[in-house]
């Protein structure tokens, strides 16, 4: 099966909502690997390792988030190996640091 490496920004409001919890739970759920992160300036980045179409369901799902938030763009692009590495974990899903 292959495997797809996507990196994500959600726009909106994504902070103190829950967001990084709820991208969390719902990523291991789907058996994800990758991580998600709060930045400064208001967005929530995270990037999604898995087949494509599991991948895929998990950033539709983004594009609801947990019922406080309120997405107003999400821009993805590929991603590497390089990306998925900064979780500093060799599997599964985390939460990382604010930047």
């Amino acid at each position: 099966m292959s495997t797809v490496i996507r990196r994500i920004v959600i726009h909106g409001r994504v902070q103190g909502v829950g967001f990084r919890y709820w991208a969390e739970s719902t990523a291991r759920g789907y058996g994800l690997d990758g991580w998600v992160r709060n930045h400064r300036n208001g967005v929530v980045e995270a990037v999604f390792c898995g087949p494509p179409d599991v991948v895929t369901a998990m950033i539709e799902a983004c594009r609801q988030g947990p019922s406080s938030a309120r997405v107003t763009r999400i821009d993805q692009h590929d991603a590497g190996a390089d990306e998925l590495a900064l979780r500093g974990i060799d599997s599964g899903f985390t939460s990382l640091p604010t930047v």
